[in-house]
């Protein structure tokens, strides 16, 4: 019988951006009133949805939904992150890190069922007008919902299950502003392949697979709105694609950058990879909603009317 001669760490160093200290007023700032400004912007078209009439159809569900992992998402990441600028990095509990990348990882795969979701919206309301109203009832719309944030749950708590499960004996210090999946693993010291493995496996039908249903749904709609003979109903039927491909690319395009280690490890590249990470954590939930609010006629409309109720 063998007997470990080792002390499990308890607790991660998260060293934030330890080498802007000398902008860390700077820093701090900016952050904050981009999230003040993102929280509050998403937190107005849940709102909106929820108690304007005129917003209860599908596409404004989905897009409340949307707003509220954006909340979820931002809330859980943000004011760590501002505390970790102010003081210079920080200590965190293991525990607490396993549990700020759960509630990570379920915004991430919520929005990308969400995002799946409004482009089969979409390809209803184009491609099949007929069957749009029998097909996109109140009951199939909260299906849907409780679908994707179920899953979400799930897959979340499978990976929040695996990372509880590892140990972690030798250096702490985590080089980044919260706790991503891939330096948590590479800090521990248990023998354990199989979360990586789950890991790929998990991302590819429910990251992967809903960015390729998302191309197939507007190959076909693009193909049937090429068909409309009038140019004001192409005009009208791209309009109403146009905001969800844009922040599916915005959605998609800072995820794969800003998750994924594209640069040699050095301290240069590390402080990039951060910069990169800002992308998906502070300037996508800000602009998600200014694309539909700016876009978006009704919902303009909502807002003045909520305005001088």
């Amino acid at each position: 019988m063998t007997t470990k001669n080792y002390t499990l760490v308890k607790e991660f160093l998260l060293l934030g951006f330890g080498d802007l200290q000398d902008f860390k007023i700077l820093l701090f700032a900016v952050f904050l009133i981009i999230h003040i400004a993102a929280l509050t912007s998403n937190v107005l078209v849940v709102v909106l949805v929820v108690f304007m009439q005129s917003l209860h159809s599908p596409m404004y569900i989905f897009i409340s939904q949307l707003s509220l992992s954006e909340i979820v998402f931002t809330s859980n990441i943000v004011p760590n992150m501002l505390w970790l600028i102010l003081v210079g990095g920080g200590k965190v509990a293991v525990a607490r890190c396993i549990f700020q990348f759960y509630l990570l990882a379920v915004p991430v795969v919520a929005q990308c069922l969400l995002l799946a979701s409004m482009s089969f919206d979409r390809y209803l309301a184009i491609c099949r007008p007929l069957h749009y109203a029998s097909i996109m009832t109140l009951g199939h719309q909260l299906q849907i919902v409780t679908f994707c944030w179920s899953t979400a749950l799930l897959v979340a708590f499978v990976l929040y299950v695996l990372l509880s499960n590892l140990e972690f004996c030798g250096p702490n210090t985590i080089n980044h502003f919260f706790c991503d999946i891939s330096p948590v693993v590479e800090l521990s010291c248990s023998d354990n392949p199989t979360i990586q493995l789950v890991t790929s496996v998990l991302s590819f039908p429910f990251v992967v697979c809903p960015f390729m249903f998302i191309m197939g749904t507007y190959i076909t709609i693009l193909r049937t709105i090429l068909k409309i003979p009038s140019t004001t109903g192409r005009q009208k039927a791209f309009s109403t694609c146009s905001s969800h491909l844009t922040i599916v690319n915005l959605y998609y395009g800072t995820l794969a950058i800003g998750s994924t280690p594209i640069f040699p490890s050095n301290i240069g590249s590390v402080n990039l990879n951060k910069i990169l990470s800002l992308l998906y954590i502070l300037v996508t939930p800000l602009v998600n909603p200014l694309i539909y609010s700016l876009r978006n006629q009704e919902i303009r409309d909502a807002i003045k009317k909520m305005i001088h109720l």
